[in-house]
C-alpha cells in the first residue's frame, strides 16, 4: 500500500481507501474501536482490506482473527454488537479507529471494555 510523509488530509473513498492504508507484513492493519456517544475505548482488533470491505458494504463490524485464521462479524454469536458509525485513518495511514454504536459488552469476557483491570503502574 503506501506511506505517507505528509501531514496534510487525504480523504478516503469507496474507490481509493485500498490505495491510502498501510498494512503489515501479514496484510493486517490494527483498528481501536471507540464507542461513538461515550467515546470510551472498547477494544483492539485487526483487519485486512477484506475485512473494511465487508464493515463498509454491511455497517457492523467485521475482523480478522489471526488466531483461528478467520473473519468474524462482532456480535454474530453473542449478540454483542457493533454498528459502524465512523472508520478513520491516522496520520501514518497504518491504523484505524472505528467508532460503533456497540450493544451489549464489547469484550468477550463480558466486561463493557477489554480494557478492564489490567493496569500497568508508571512508578
Amino acid at each position: 500500500m503506501s506511506t505517507h510523509g505528509s501531514a496534510a488530509q487525504i480523504d478516503a473513498t469507496p474507490e481509493n481507501w485500498r490505495e491510502l492504508i498501510t498494512v503489515n507484513a501479514d496484510g493486517l492493519i490494527p483498528v481501536i474501536v471507540q464507542e461513538v456517544t461515550s467515546r470510551e475505548v472498547l477494544m483492539m482488533a485487526w483487519m485486512d482490506t477484506e475485512a473494511i470491505e465487508r464493515t463498509l458494504s454491511s455497517g457492523a463490524a467485521v475482523y480478522w482473527s489471526r488466531s483461528r485464521q478467520e473473519y468474524w462479524v462482532k456480535g454474530e454469536t453473542s449478540g454483542h454488537t457493533q454498528k459502524v458509525a465512523s472508520l478513520s485513518l491516522d496520520c501514518d495511514a497504518d491504523a484505524l479507529l472505528m467508532e460503533v454504536e456497540q450493544t451489549g459488552p464489547a469484550c468477550h469476557t463480558l466486561t463493557p471494555t477489554c480494557f478492564t483491570g489490567r493496569t500497568i503502574s508508571a512508578n
